[in-house]
């Protein structure tokens, strides 16, 4: 949290920028660099984003979150790449499934892992982005779910 506090400031320190044309100098502190710090990676997080905005089609997305039953979080700490490859198995075969009997097509889902809750308490999950429709298997049309509505909650 110090360095976070510090950061930008004369406690960490800075250098001198000069312009190449007038000769303006001005003073430039160092920034803390921890990634959890807002001045730091706000420029990287708007550079990321934009990137994955740039890759986004047209469409409709949808976040869904697929959470390891609480039983199995200690057979999670042991058997890490077992149990959170078989997470996400189960999150794209669910999807998957529900895809082809609905569409009989191509969805499509970006996943990621994430093994801590807000509250800093064990809590495996995956997010998902899922495409609001799909592409024929011959990709020759797309086919949209019904506007704000991807597959029936209760039954995911």
């Amino acid at each position: 949290m110090r360095a976070i506090e510090q950061c930008r400031t004369q406690a960490l320190g800075g250098h001198l920028d000069e312009c190449d044309s007038c000769g303006h100098q001005t003073i430039s502190y160092n920034s803390c660099r921890d990634r959890q710090c807002p001045k730091c990676q706000a420029t990287a997080r708007r550079k990321l984003v934009a990137a994955r905005e740039a890759e986004l089609l047209p469409i409709e997305y949808f976040h869904v979150v697929f959470t390891l039953p609480e039983q199995l979080i200690p057979l999670a700490r042991y058997h890490q790449a077992v149990i959170y490859n078989l997470l996400f198995r189960a999150m794209s075969e669910t999807l998957l499934k529900f895809d082809e009997r609905r569409w009989q097509a191509g969805l499509g889902i970006t996943a990621v892992l994430h093994t801590w809750g807000q509250t800093l308490i064990e809590h495996p999950h995956v997010h998902g982005i899922v495409t609001g429709g799909a592409l024929t298997k011959d990709g020759a049309r797309w086919t949209s779910c019904r506007r704000g509505y991807l597959f029936p909650v209760r039954a995911l």
